[in-house]
């Protein structure tokens, strides 16, 4: 029988009445007679509370005691979730990453999963019971709790989708969330933006990289690495949502799937550094020491002739550029030589779709989008199947909703290579 791994996120179980209603979701999967396993967020914004309330205690708390503590909103979760099911006529019972054998590498705040054994859930469910488990945490090899960081609940229900072969019985992992799937565009700035049925991990992962609120690309990575499908549905309706999967019927045919817009970033612009083998190690280490994610890096020669010295340039949230700028002081004092320039009030907006490798003319479209509406493009960044470029804020909302438009998105998937492309 299939085996459903039924994940339900803070907004899902925000209250009573609506673990209420997640718990009857659970009811009707386990009526259809699938194995059911469910996996919960904390309540709401509980997990931020319990921040709140550490940081009153302490201005640093300690990395551990807080992992230690914010474990603990999935942990009341889970409880009430099994009170629930068994309100329901059902055998249920709550679970944390100690009883399901999660295994960490045991890095406080950010952990990734290493292990999950799964003999435990195996054991609960051939006993007639739901398991319900408490997402965002694992264990160290030392025995600590740790948190998996954003997203993190979301990785957990893949990673035991997983771990359960969801993939050898026709079963899946359903994400239950507050919006009804994944759109082309974020619907908060695009309203006519419509729901895609059907994605590949691949235009997800770049989709959740570079905005896209819906799936945490930790969870997708997951997903893809051991090609669990991903069911994003709303929590409190019964629309089909969008699957996440390796490939699609429609992947070739259309150029770009979706657009999104990241809001808030600063880009360092660094000239001049010693061309030596040693320099981006040093930079981006003293970087990552803070703790701090960088991203879109590009590296020039800004000595043509003598290659004695490179142009580098990267950005970071907004908020992380005080400590950016002090961290990159000292490496360029160190250094000897080089220039930091920043600049504020940058957006990135980005076109994705995998058809873009086998159609030409998107770059052109988007540029040519934006060239009209006269908002100027301060940086490009390329892969595969995705095109971002760095724009003034204050442009971003417009910006996303002429592409949109522009490629024909507000006809989903089956918008058509003509209307797309223009056959350029």
């Amino acid at each position: 029988m299939p085996t459903r791994v039924m994940k339900f996120g803070g907004t899902s179980v925000a209250d009573p009445q609506r673990i209420r209603h997640a718990a009857s979701r659970v009811a009707a999967a386990k009526a259809d007679g699938d194995r059911v396993v469910m996996v919960v967020s904390a309540m709401g914004d509980s997990t931020d509370d319990l921040i709140e309330l550490a940081k009153k205690i302490s201005a640093k708390p300690a990395k551990r005691e807080l992992d230690a503590l914010m474990a603990t909103g999935e942990l009341a979760s889970s409880a009430l979730a099994a009170i629930a099911l068994e309100d329901l006529g059902l055998r249920a019972c709550s679970m944390n990453a100690y009883q399901c054998k999660i295994l960490s590498d045991g890095e406080f705040g950010h952990a990734r999963i290493d292990a999950i054994d799964r003999a435990s859930m195996d054991r609960k469910i051939d006993g007639g019971f739901i398991p319900v488990i408490a997402g965002f945490q694992a264990v160290s090899p030392e025995g600590d709790l740790t948190t998996l960081g954003r997203g993190g609940s979301d990785t957990t229900a893949v990673a035991i989708a997983a771990a359960l072969d969801v993939m050898g019985d026709g079963g899946c992992c359903e994400i239950y969330t507050d919006v009804d799937g994944v759109h082309t565009a974020d619907p908060r700035l695009v309203p006519e933006a419509p729901r895609l049925t059907q994605i590949t991990y691949e235009e997800m992962l770049e989709l959740a990289v570079v905005g896209a609120g819906v799936m945490h690309e930790r969870a997708v990575v997951f997903g893809q690495r051991y090609g669990v499908p991903i069911h994003v549905r709303h929590s409190q309706r019964y629309e089909l949502g969008t699957m996440i999967q390796k490939e699609t019927p429609f992947m070739e045919s259309i150029a770009v799937i979706g657009c999104a817009l990241k809001s808030d970033l600063g880009r360092v612009v660094l000239k001049g550094l010693p061309s030596s083998a040693d320099t981006q190690g040093i930079l981006f280490g003293a970087i990552s020491q803070m703790g701090i994610l960088v991203d879109d890096i590009i590296q020039n020669d800004s000595d043509q002739i003598t290659h004695k010295f490179i142009d580098l340039s990267f950005t970071v949230a907004h908020t992380e550029l005080p400590e950016v700028k002090i961290a990159v002081t000292r490496v360029l004092k160190s250094m000897g030589s080089g220039s930091m320039d920043i600049e504020i009030g940058l957006a990135k907006l980005s076109v994705v779709g995998s058809g873009m490798r086998h159609h030409s003319g998107v770059a052109g479209r988007l540029f040519k989008t934006l060239g009209k509406a006269d908002i100027a493009i301060r940086c490009i960044m390329t892969s595969e199947i995705k095109i971002s470029c760095l724009i003034p804020q204050e442009h971003g909302k417009s910006a996303i909703r002429l592409v949109h438009a522009a490629f024909g998105l507000e006809q989903g998937e089956r918008v058509t290579i003509e209307r797309q492309l223009g056959r350029v």
